[in-house]
């Protein structure tokens, strides 16, 4: 008689991988490397993202763009949807909005805006309806709460949103970028503030049906900021919650790691940092500790470039830096090597280090055989005096198969490709236009150790934004970023958006044994 608990037991797991893209099974102990069959890469099934509230300024204009490449069958699946739609309203976490002192009247007023609020919810933001064209909506002022995406079928393999918001004056001025993230359970922020002259949020996204509980931890230039603040902070479901970290902790830094952890629950995570006189933009979360990291995309013309990193284990961190530019690999005068002591944020000011040439910034081991987890980021200015304005570029992981990032325009967008090893071939696509267009393909060679910058291909007869999706055809691993412009009352305000692999595939083992052998 066969196992009907161990076919279940290994179709649940398969389609826990497909779905999830983070599910695994493992080679039962004692078993043959030989045995094992070949495993095979599925597309995701389901795919969620989150985009937090925009910002805190009344002057503020937010576009969404979400798409999703073509050629993801999203497994057996032939249908699909792709939505962002709104969370309940962010507060700020140490805010208590309960009070019992309350009036009829202001009860009446509350319950018809939440029932407004609860109406928006229903309706999308984004509703994306086909593979290969982007969809695009919009949202103004600062009463935007956070959007909770979900992607599924032949919509999930790939999916991608992108939150573009544009301030023009007053407070947190500037061109905001964020592609919108997944949920997870840690994430590691260098280059926040709690500086006078910085106001910077940590952003928290819940997308379940269930509260999640989130810590905050901050680690200055001599160790940890100690906060009892910042543990225990509850995520409603479907809710957001947004942390002024200044308010963590009594000491001011002008280099801060932020470390956010949740121990029930999941969320998205995301920095809004503000300067008084350099503007505004996103931090978005660093790739995961590693001895070697890329930093790519800082644009040829930045004024100001600001390093800063931090070793989160036992172990103090040398490194050595690289930048590699559109010939090859150089260590920068007087600033060949940087110190991380462990658990503290060591920052180093770089300057103008591209010196009208766009490149990339490589952290490698200054001894061979001690490499030491980092994460790091950078703080790029752009512009003089009054006309300043700021970006973040975090560390990335590769490309790998495929990546991409939305909300591109005719006009402003610059691509950077690394290749901080073997020499590469990527094949960049520029998808059809949100509102009209034919995609536009092209092939670009990267040799070893440089930073090709381009002005990307634009669709013929581009209507609207596009997407552009960057697939590595041959040779090493390949970094890729991309710098969105645009000129407002004078100032080049810009943002910097990583891209990283879309995970639009998950490795599913194939089963070592015929089931059908098993008995009760």
């Amino acid at each position: 008689m066969k196992s009907t608990s161990a076919l279940s037991l290994i179709a649940g797991a398969v389609a826990l991988a497909a779905v999830t893209g983070f599910a695994a099974l493992n080679e039962p102990s004692g078993g043959s490397t030989a045995e094992a069959r070949t495993a095979t890469r599925l597309p995701v099934e389901r795919t969620s993202l989150l985009c937090p509230a925009p910002g805190l300024s009344d002057l503020s204009e937010t576009a969404y763009t979400a798409f999703t490449p073509s050629g993801g069958s999203g497994g057996s699946a032939t249908a699909g949807a792709a939505e962002l739609l709104s969370s309940a309203k962010d507060d700020e976490a140490s805010t208590d909005d309960k009070s019992d002192d309350k009036d009829a009247k202001d009860k009446k007023d509350k319950d018809k805006k939440s029932k407004s609020k609860e109406d928006k919810a229903d309706k999308p933001v984004v509703s994306l309806k086909e593979p290969g064209k982007p969809a695009t909506g919009k949202a103004s002022g600062s009463d935007s709460p956070a959007l909770i995406g979900t992607a599924t079928g032949r919509l999930a393999p790939g999916w991608t949103a992108q939150q573009t918001t544009t301030i023009e004056a007053g407070d947190g001025r500037g061109l905001l970028g964020i592609s919108c993230t997944v949920p997870d359970t840690d994430f590691w922020f260098p280059a926040a503030s709690t500086a006078k002259s910085r106001e910077d949020y940590v952003h928290l996204t819940n997308p379940d049906d269930t509260a999640a509980v989130a810590d905050i931890e901050l680690y200055g230039p001599d160790g940890s900021l100690k906060s009892d603040v910042g543990e225990g902070i509850t995520v409603p479901a479907g809710s957001g919650v947004r942390v002024l970290i200044s308010t963590l902790t009594s000491k001011a830094a002008d280099d801060v790691t932020v470390h956010v952890t949740t121990r029930t629950g999941r969320v998205g995570a995301a920095v809004r940092a503000a300067d008084d006189e350099t503007g505004s933009d996103w931090l978005t979360a660093s790739a995961e500790p590693a001895g070697t990291v890329v930093l790519p995309g800082i644009p040829a013309d930045a004024t100001s470039v600001r390093l800063v990193a931090f070793a989160p284990g036992d172990d103090d961190a040398d490194l050595g830096l690289k930048l590699l530019g559109k010939t090859g690999a150089v260590t920068p005068a007087g600033h060949e090597e940087l110190h991380v002591k462990s658990h503290m944020t060591a920052g180093m000011d770089l300057k103008d280090i591209t010196r009208g040439e766009a490149g990339s910034l490589m952290l490698v081991p200054s001894e061979k055989g001690r490499a030491t987890p980092v994460v790091a980021a950078l703080r790029v200015v752009r512009g003089k005096g009054d006309k300043q304005e700021v970006a973040y570029i975090p560390a990335t992981a590769p490309v790998g198969a495929r990546a991409t990032v939305a909300d591109n325009r005719s006009k402003g967008s610059v691509l950077s490709l690394t290749a901080p090893g073997a020499a590469a071939t990527v094949k960049v696509t520029a998808s059809a236009g949100s509102g009209g267009g034919t995609p536009v393909s092209k092939t670009y060679k990267i040799a070893a150790g440089t930073t090709t910058a381009v002005t990307p291909p634009v669709p013929t007869g581009l209507k609207g934004t596009y997407a552009l999706t960057v697939e590595t055809q041959s040779g090493g691993p390949v970094h890729a970023a991309r710098t969105l412009t645009e000129t407002v009352n004078g100032i080049q305000m810009f943002t910097v958006q990583t891209m990283p692999d879309d995970r639009g595939t998950v490795e599913v083992p194939a089963a070592r044994q015929d089931l059908s052998v098993l008995d009760d």
